[in-house]
């Protein structure tokens, strides 16, 4: 029996989904705000929050799954030192989607916010 599947595959293979994800993750991390449609924000808050997870541990070896998760140093090292103490008290929750206006007539994908708390 076919069941729905749980991830969005917006329609890609699954190489670029990882892909993007890393992509969006990093934006994130490092720019702690960015804009993209709403479905891709809603499928990378799982991902962001798994990732201040790892940092709020600060262990070597979370240190070595974000490093894998993010692909760059320079993310990993802000995620560590600058936004897991920030949310060390916190119990979830680290980002917030803001819907946006839509994107036009030809384009109407919903278009949101993806920040940090």
């Amino acid at each position: 029996m076919a069941y729905t599947r749980k991830a969005r595959t917006f329609s890609r293979p699954s190489n670029q989904r990882t892909a993007l994800m890393r992509s969006l993750a990093r934006s994130l991390v490092l720019e702690e705000r960015i804009s993209t449609t709403e479905a891709k924000a809603k499928a990378l808050r799982p991902v962001v929050e798994r990732l201040v997870t790892y940092g709020k541990r600060g262990t070597v070896a979370s240190r070595r799954l974000a490093k894998a998760r993010l692909g760059d140093d320079a993310a990993v090292k802000k995620l560590f030192d600058t936004l897991a103490p920030r949310y060390a008290t916190r119990a979830g929750g680290y980002t917030r989607i803001v819907k946006r206006a839509l994107r036009g007539a030809n384009d109407a994908r919903e278009l949101a916010y993806i920040a940090f708390v």
